[in-house]
């Protein structure tokens, strides 16, 4: 609920809405996380009222869509006008893109593109650096009229290509044949099994196959280098001097390479999908991999192309901060000899026994990096706001009064994680993102870091505000 009250009153200090932009009649939402509230044209989602507002539709509207809100942690809000109600969508910690229904129909009839406020430059850097590891996530859900071209190309076509490097990591060499019963046809039928066996016991339905193994049917090979090519052509073609779409474009081609003993041949959706449910023993690298052959083959904005529909997805903004916090501080600990363990693998977890079960509010505490060298422990929490810069550009006593708790929460946070360790010497740091600009200015004023100490038990404990650039929003 505190969440929901800041989001909300960080919305309400913009005074502008994101605009909308009409693709073939269907309007495309673009906000910003945790930026301001989106205006939902009613007459681009409800029939024609007398008095132009919602009618009756404002309730059906949200009821459709209320999945996709949660998917991309947007909160719908309804407000009053003097021409009825007004919905607004206030976004969240996610970037992404979701189709929007109709009030009436319920058929899609508009899309919502959340992007990230510090820009697509820092995303695709942090991607980049990451190997993918916090990539977007695509949704069931149908595609997004007008969104393949509002989101640079490697934004679903990294995810792709790692889902194709999977796959062909997973292949085996070699060719064998694989035997299986299976209640459709695939390859040739086994005759003398199937008579000796499966008509025997009357199981006449079971049938008998031998069939190429998937992890090394040359076929499937032809296939992933079809889509390879595609999106590498994508990639150029609309990519540009983007370094992270250039990046993506030359792993495509040692992938290519990789595959130079069979010729690309685009596969037909409904192949692919007999692979994806004729096997039951599908491996999740495999399953993965031809869902994105298809993905390509249905030509929804993956690469860039010429497409304007393209896959509905989300991102996690704070994963993906974690996430390079993270290989930050690895990086910095393989120079100094630390010794790194995280919370994301669940090697900093420390459970909490109530004495009372009824009265659980938290079952445990799970810091997000702890690097440990000697007698020294380092704790970090990568916090995924902008504190650090409004402190410096505004000043503590022109914060907001919401915005000062959050941060005093986030203070309370890291020295509740500092408390479970025993050592010498205990720092806890939390990480906030800057922009790259900001970044600059106070690394020059060495302003980039910010410490306090604090004695308590005997002991002291070092607390540190550090910023690391997220990216420019160029």
């Amino acid at each position: 609920m505190n969440a929901m009250k800041s989001r909300t009153h960080t919305a309400r200090t913009h005074s502008k809405w994101r605009p909308t932009r009409i693709v073939d009649g269907k309007p495309l939402l673009v906000g910003t996380d945790h930026g301001p509230p989106v205006t939902v044209p009613a007459h681009k989602f409800a029939p024609p009222q007398r008095v132009g507002d919602w009618g009756p539709y404002a309730d059906t509207f949200l009821r459709f869509n209320s999945e996709a809100f949660r998917a991309l942690d947007v909160q719908p809000q309804v407000g009053s006008s003097a021409g009825g109600p007004v919905i607004t969508l206030v976004p969240g910690g996610r970037a992404g893109a979701v189709p929007l229904r109709s009030g009436m129909t319920g058929q899609v009839q508009g899309g919502l593109i959340v992007k990230p406020r510090f820009g697509w430059p820092g995303v695709g850097r942090i991607l980049h650096e990451t190997g993918w590891h916090a990539a977007p996530q695509f949704l069931e859900s149908p595609l997004v009229p007008g969104s393949a071209r509002e989101v640079p190309p490697w934004v679903l076509a990294g995810p792709i290509l790692a889902r194709l490097e999977a796959l062909l990591r997973s292949l085996s060499s070699g060719y064998r044949q694989a035997e299986e019963t299976l209640l459709q046809p695939r390859g040739s039928i086994i005759w003398k099994d199937y008579l000796s066996g499966s008509l025997a016991r009357g199981a006449w339905h079971h049938l008998p196959c031998r069939f190429p193994d998937l992890t090394t049917d040359p076929i499937l090979r032809r296939h992933v280098r079809w889509a390879l090519e595609r999106i590498h052509r994508d990639l150029l073609v609309v990519g540009g001097t983007d370094i992270v779409a250039l990046s993506l474009a030359a792993l495509a081609v040692r992938l290519i390479d990789s595959l130079a003993d069979v010729t690309p041949m685009m596969p037909r959706k409904d192949e692919l999908e007999r692979r994806m449910m004729g096997n039951r023993v599908l491996g999740d690298a495999l399953l993965r991999g031809i869902e994105a052959i298809a993905w390509v083959v249905d030509e929804r904005g993956l690469g860039g192309g010429n497409e304007r529909d393209g896959l509905a997805w989300m991102l996690p903004l704070e994963t993906l901060w974690e996430s390079y916090v993270e290989s930050v501080y690895r990086r910095e600990a393989a120079d100094t000899g630390g010794d790194v363990k995280v919370g994301r693998l669940g090697q900093t977890l420390f459970p909490l026994h109530w004495s009372d079960p009824t009265h659980r509010t938290l079952g445990h505490l799970v810091p997000d990096i702890v690097v440990k060298r000697g007698k020294s422990v380092h704790v970090v929490d990568a916090k995924y706001k902008a504190h650090l810069a409004e402190v410096e550009e505004s000043g503590w006593r022109r914060f907001e009064a919401e915005t000062r708790e959050a941060h005093r929460a986030d203070l309370h946070q890291i020295l509740a994680y500092a408390s479970l360790y025993e050592a010498d010497e205990v720092t806890a740091t939390l990480v906030y993102p800057l922009r790259h600009s900001t970044f600059s200015m106070l690394k020059e004023r060495k302003r980039d870091r910010s410490y306090a100490e604090l004695f308590h038990g005997g002991r002291t404990v070092r607390l540190e505000l550090r910023g690391l650039p997220f990216g420019s929003t160029s």
